[in-house]
């Protein structure tokens, strides 16, 4: 696995969990204010963006690790551990079926219809679907250039509250 899917990992973590930890109520409450076409247009979204393939990739990357986590002590299961990963995976996959409702409603509480019917044309065009394919890449790259941008902040940040405290009679 490499650095940035890495630091990734945490990204999609933290946005999934937040999610998730939005009130029942409230997400009832919005369900019942969308129309199905709204909803249709949500979900079209959340598919053609590429947000589902971050769900959809957990279920697998969370089956290897418990997996792993289980067999690196007690090897003698790991056959016994891939039959039950096997049987268990169907299951699971439909799980990620909840989170992309749970995405497609909060992007029905944000756009409009026409807006998310606009946004999947744009997903399904020619430059969207480059959008979609490069964003991985581009995401890898932005990570790695904001790890170098916030060094540098902090550093320079730093450097300059020193001086003006200095001037202020201040060392630290």
């Amino acid at each position: 696995m490499t650095l940035s899917a890495i630091l990734r990992r945490p990204l999609r973590v933290a946005l999934i969990s937040a999610a998730l930890v939005l009130p029942a109520a409230a997400l009832a409450q919005q369900v019942g204010q969308v129309a199905p076409a709204h909803m249709t247009a949500a979900r079209d979204v959340v598919a053609s963006s590429g947000i589902s393939r971050s769900f959809n990739a957990m279920v697998p990357q969370f089956m290897a690790q418990i997996a792993g986590n289980v067999t690196r002590t007690r090897p003698e299961l790991i056959n016994d551990m891939k039959a039950v990963m096997t049987q268990l995976q169907p299951e699971f996959e439909k799980m990620t079926s909840e989170m992309v409702d749970i995405a497609a409603r909060i992007f029905a509480g944000k756009l409009s219809e026409t807006e998310l019917k606009d946004t999947a044309t744009f997903f399904k065009s020619a430059s969207g679907k480059k959008y979609v394919e490069t964003q991985p890449l581009v995401l890898d790259e932005l990570v790695a250039a904001m790890q170098g941008w916030t060094q540098k902040l902090s550093t320079d940040m730093m450097t300059r509250v020193r001086a003006e405290m200095k001037k202020k009679g201040h060392e630290i």
